[in-house]
């Protein structure tokens, strides 16, 4: 019998288990989910903020005071990166920002992402990631909203994707110190990736 007329295994038939490519898929659950997650509520929220608080050429920029003298939401532009470093590097920033997800991808395998905890951080990650890179695309800035007041101090304004990218990395870094070494648990599918 050839190898295209032969039966599917008997496992794939009766739908025992997921065909491999679905089992490998299935392996990142918890990174695709949080990361279609960070994106889906970055996005919404920030049409929310396009829509309440156009931007305008002349003035101060609007804002929606939530906690009077320590929060608001205001529409900001940055064509930058946090803390608006590398102002006007939007295009430089969009490739920065797919090197990463390839690269992501590429050395997953000594990233150790299919270990809960890693892959918690990177769908945080990638979902920021995502989120920003979609602002890029289409408005050729990201958009920013969240505005914080300690006293005198302004904190940069940021947005969901941000707070995704900074707690994913944070996440990852403390797992990389608590568990040097970073290994995956024994599973014959995990070589399969």
């Amino acid at each position: 019998m050839s190898e295209l007329s032969a039966p599917p295994p008997a496992s794939t038939t009766h739908g025992a288990t997921p065909a491999p490519r679905l089992q490998r898929i299935f392996a990142y659950r918890w990174l695709l989910g949080l990361a279609l997650g960070v994106f889906l509520l970055d996005q919404i929220t920030k049409f929310l903020i396009v829509m309440t608080l156009p931007t305008g050429t002349y003035g101060p920029p609007r804002h929606i005071p939530i906690i009077s003298g320590f929060f608001n939401l205001v529409h900001v532009g940055n064509t930058g990166a946090a803390w608006s470093l590398f102002a006007g590097k939007s295009t430089m920033l969009a490739l920065l920002a797919l090197i990463t997800l390839a690269a992501i991808f590429l050395w997953r395998r000594s990233l150790g992402l299919r270990l809960l905890p890693v892959q918690v951080s990177f769908g945080l990650l990638c979902g920021g990631i995502v989120g920003n890179l979609l602002d890029r695309l289409v408005y050729g800035h990201v958009i920013d909203f969240l505005d914080f007041h300690f006293g005198s101090y302004i904190y940069p304004t940021f947005n969901i994707a941000d707070s995704g990218i900074c707690v994913g990395v944070g996440i990852y870094l403390w797992y990389s110190f608590t568990n040097p070494t970073l290994k995956e648990p024994a599973n014959p599918a995990s070589t399969q990736t």
